[in-house]
């Protein structure tokens, strides 16, 4: 998988260089998303799809990316370590672009929240990009783990890019029914089994679960298009609901404008400053 730079207002587009006679153009947009329970899925009209596009959306909106062409030799996005940090440390290892025009953003308005059980998820007005989220696992391993932050001043480099996704043994075999993760072991991600963590080493935080949880809304938030100024409070909500809370979003022109972000509000977006020495060590 190779990232390239785009121009100003290109978006972030996938390209299967696998596929021939049908179009290989994947857009990486909200409403290009189709239902998956355990990764992002985007698809074109042609039927070509990427799949597990959330972390390395994740590491382009964390890093100030907001224009990219992805260019792919099959159908899903690499996992590497079940984190965003490989991407991350490529992005800024190679070093970043800026153009000359102005950061439009998604100023949200007004309250808007999607529920399905005891799962909900909630868009809310703030002056920067933040992540508020809870977890409830009944396995003791994961347990219930809270966290709330600010995307601002490179604080997903920091804070959430090295968390792994983490999974139950019971996951694992059903998304390699799936034809997913088939070459997914216990170093990429955190599985757990009851109160056992398999996976050698534990976890590189505490609360590495809930911090994964906020780099897959980040990942899946980039989907609206532009860097979103808001709130994003998550109750036990995943990837699907995420998509649904944009898609009840974009429903509600009266919840949100789309602006021209000037230079004090460029200085709050994920990205704004950062550079390698932000990213965490890891084992």
């Amino acid at each position: 998988m190779t990232v390239r730079p785009a121009s100003v207002n290109y978006g972030i587009w996938f390209r299967r260089t696998d596929v021939i006679g049908r179009d290989a153009m994947v857009p990486a947009i909200w409403d290009a998303v189709t239902p998956s329970r355990l990764c992002t899925v985007v698809e074109n009209g042609a039927g070509v799809s990427v799949s597990t596009i959330e972390h390395i959306m994740a590491a382009l909106a964390g890093c100030g990316i907001h224009n990219a062409l992805i260019e792919i030799n099959g159908p899903e996005v690499p996992i590497l370590d079940g984190s965003a940090q490989p991407f991350v440390t490529a992005i800024l290892g190679r070093g970043l672009r800026t153009l000359d025009e102005p950061v439009r953003c998604i100023e949200i308005l007004a309250p808007v929240e999607v529920r399905e059980g005891e799962a909900w998820a909630r868009l809310e007005p703030a002056g920067a990009l933040e992540i508020d989220f809870s977890i409830d696992f009944t396995d003791a391993a994961i347990g219930r783990q809270h966290q709330r932050l600010s995307m601002a001043n490179g604080s997903f480099v920091r804070e959430l890019s090295d968390c792994r996704t983490f999974c139950r043994q019971s996951d694992v075999e059903l998304m390699r029914a799936s034809g997913l993760a088939l070459g997914g072991t216990y170093d990429n991600a955190v599985v757990v089994e009851g109160e056992r963590i398999l996976t050698p080493g534990g976890f590189r935080r505490a609360d590495e679960a809930v911090r994964h949880k906020m780099l897959d809304a980040v990942g899946d938030l980039s989907l609206a298009g532009a860097p979103v100024l808001g709130r994003y409070v998550g109750n036990r909500a995943g990837h699907a609901m995420t998509n649904r809370l944009l898609r009840a979003l974009f429903a509600r022109p009266d919840a949100f404008r789309i602006r021209d972000c000037d230079a004090a509000t460029r200085a709050r977006l994920p990205g704004a400053g950062v550079d390698s020495r932000d990213i965490p060590a890891v084992a």
